[in-house]
């Protein structure tokens, strides 16, 4: 039986809309709103096309790893403050952990921001492991299957699994700001198939602020 899911949020939505959304709820409004968009197949030079496919077949488990203490309790803390933040999307306390462990390695393994990554997700899938656009887009990251025939083994199944949907979307995004010589907006664009306009980018930015994490100053 196929997993199945429901059309997935994302862009076309005027800046009204979205203050609207965000007042119903940081992790809400937009999922009401919004339905994804996608990526546009476009051919790659042999070189691109053999550096995205060795970044996704690396499949080194999710396991964080620190320099020192500071950096690793920086960690806990930002796990704990995320896992509060996702509670009312994900109940189950190992699954919340498992996917907050993953966002954090992933994006740390593409050089993205985590908080820009939690940002595209809440916005292209509502923190929905089996959503499914109009368009075909899947997963949490609303990854095309176009991408597993580009880069992968061609199992377009493979994209409702939770870590190679993740490193598909993270490498993916990552390939679409270096395209565009580090331009967040424009990279944002490119990779939910609406490049230059400003509903899509917009969105994300305003999901990422709601995952921003600072930890508590420690009294001296």
């Amino acid at each position: 039986m196929k997993p199945q899911g429901r059309p997935a949020p994302c862009a076309g939505l005027s800046r009204r809309q979205l203050v609207g959304a965000f007042a119903v709820g940081p992790l809400a409004g937009l999922s009401a709103l919004c339905h994804a968009g996608a990526q546009v197949e476009e051919p790659l030079i042999d070189s691109v096309r053999g550096a995205l496919s060795s970044a996704i077949a690396n499949r080194a488990p999710p396991v964080p790893e620190f320099a020192n203490t500071e950096d690793r309790l920086f960690y806990l803390r930002w796990l704990g403050t995320q896992s509060g933040r996702l509670l009312r999307r994900k109940a189950d306390l190992q699954e919340r952990m498992e996917f907050l462990q993953t966002v954090w390695y992933e994006s740390r393994r593409a050089g993205l921001d985590v908080a820009l990554v939690l940002g595209l997700i809440q916005v292209e899938s509502g923190f929905r492991k089996f959503a499914i656009s109009v368009a075909g887009a899947r997963g949490y990251m609303q990854v095309m299957p176009f991408w597993t025939r580009v880069i992968g083994d061609g199992d377009p199944t493979r994209l409702f699994h939770m870590q190679t949907n993740l490193r598909f979307g993270c490498v993916i995004l990552r390939h679409y700001i270096e395209r565009e010589r580090g331009d967040l907006f424009m990279g944002l664009g490119r990779y939910n198939g609406s490049r230059g306009q400003a509903q899509y980018p917009d969105a994300v930015f305003a999901a990422k602020r709601q995952w921003e994490f600072q930890p508590p100053v420690q009294p001296g």
